[in-house]
């Protein structure tokens, strides 16, 4: 077993939010990758769209779903889930941060999955 720890103090601000990638590491062999975001008052995730399916698990607090079909409340419990190339971003017009959890994933990253189960690792 190996626990990799979220150091809320060495949050990279990037994408319009602060972010520690936990996946990948070496220990994990997992078909996506993913990372915990804080999103904090009054700001916004950049606005975008990729070729990645993509999940987020709202953690704590609440926001607003910006995404191609309009804007839609999102609190602590909620799950979304984004197809390819559909656009979205994260608004915090609350007083208070907001985090979540996103998860990405593509065929590629499906294969190398494959490859290394196949492959006994």
């Amino acid at each position: 077993m190996e626990i990799r720890h979220l150091n809320r103090d060495e949050l990279v601000h990037e994408n319009g939010l602060d972010a520690q990638r936990l996946v990948p590491w070496p220990a994990l062999n997992a078909p996506f990758e993913g990372s915990w975001c804080v999103i904090r008052p009054g700001t916004a995730s950049t606005p975008h769209a990729h070729h990645e399916y993509e999940i987020f698990v709202a953690m704590k607090g609440e926001a607003v779903l910006d995404h191609d079909g309009g804007r839609t409340p999102f609190v602590a419990g909620d799950i979304v889930h984004f197809t390819p190339g559909e656009r979205h971003s994260i608004v915090n017009e609350s007083d208070a941060d907001f985090e979540m959890y996103s998860i990405w994933w593509d065929r590629p990253m499906a294969d190398v999955f494959v490859a290394k189960h196949e492959g006994g690792e």
